[in-house]
């Protein structure tokens, strides 16, 4: 069943999203690697999922823009033919407390993780294929709650609403819609600004006693993107280790 599917992976060209890329190449995916502002990252991305066996090509967009966004998908039906799979990775932290958060940064995150999904999910409808899959990206901090997340927490959680909206709204369509909610991974959107022991005490909560690493979550994505995970639909995962 797979061995003919395309996927676009947004964000694909750092951390997670190229994980995940490379995951759903070797599991022998054509893939759409998009990005937003390093396409020295993309490019790489798209020869390391050639390395594993699979197809690649690197795509630009904001994909909080509709014109954009339908020029990815264009790209993907041009170069592979259709699309069965969209991952949406791409997204923005900015971390402080709730009184001293910008509301520049607010709107930034908001744009991209919130409207930003809405619109990829609105452009991705009528075009997924029977038997296809979209798989948004949620955080395990919206149930941990901890200070500083407030903004990026109220996006995510608007995630997870539309994923559960959504896949409602796609019934007899053969196409699920599911989220994947991280906890602390051992990627430089998480890392950066921590020191070492705030990083050691996130990692001591789980009780697997460590990081996730960006293989921890594209597992759970390929498992949703294939034939596996057929009868997984509107659920939001948490892939964590553990942390409650």
């Amino acid at each position: 069943m797979d061995n003919q599917r395309v996927a676009l992976v947004t964000g694909g060209s750092g951390g997670i999203g190229r994980v995940v890329a490379e995951r759903l190449g070797a599991d022998g995916m054509s893939v759409l690697v998009h990005y937003a502002g390093n396409r020295d990252r993309a490019d790489e991305t798209v020869k390391a999922v050639e390395a594993a066996g699979g197809r690649a090509v690197a795509a630009h967009a904001d994909i909080a823009e509709p014109d954009q966004v339908e020029t990815l998908f264009a790209t993907a039906e041009q170069h592979f033919g259709g699309i069965d799979v969209v991952v949406n990775t791409a997204g923005i932290m900015i971390l402080a407390p709730l009184a001293e958060l910008d509301l520049d940064d607010l709107d930034r995150m908001l744009r991209t993780n919130v409207r930003g999904t809405f619109v990829l999910a609105r452009a991705a409808l009528p075009r997924l294929r029977r038997g296809g899959a979209f798989i948004g990206f949620s955080s395990s901090v919206v149930g941990l709650a901890h200070e500083t997340y407030s903004g990026y927490v109220a996006g995510k959680a608007g995630v997870e609403a539309m994923t559960r909206v959504l896949a409602k709204e796609l019934r007899g369509r053969d196409v699920t819609v599911n989220a994947v909610a991280p906890g602390p991974t051992a990627t430089s959107f998480f890392l950066d600004g921590k020191d070492q022991q705030t990083i050691e005490r996130f990692a001591a909560a789980a009780p697997l006693e460590r990081l996730g690493t960006p293989e921890d979550t594209a597992a759970v994505v390929a498992f949703l993107a294939g034939s596996a995970g057929r009868w997984v639909n509107g659920q939001t995962i948490h892939v964590n280790g553990g942390i409650i």
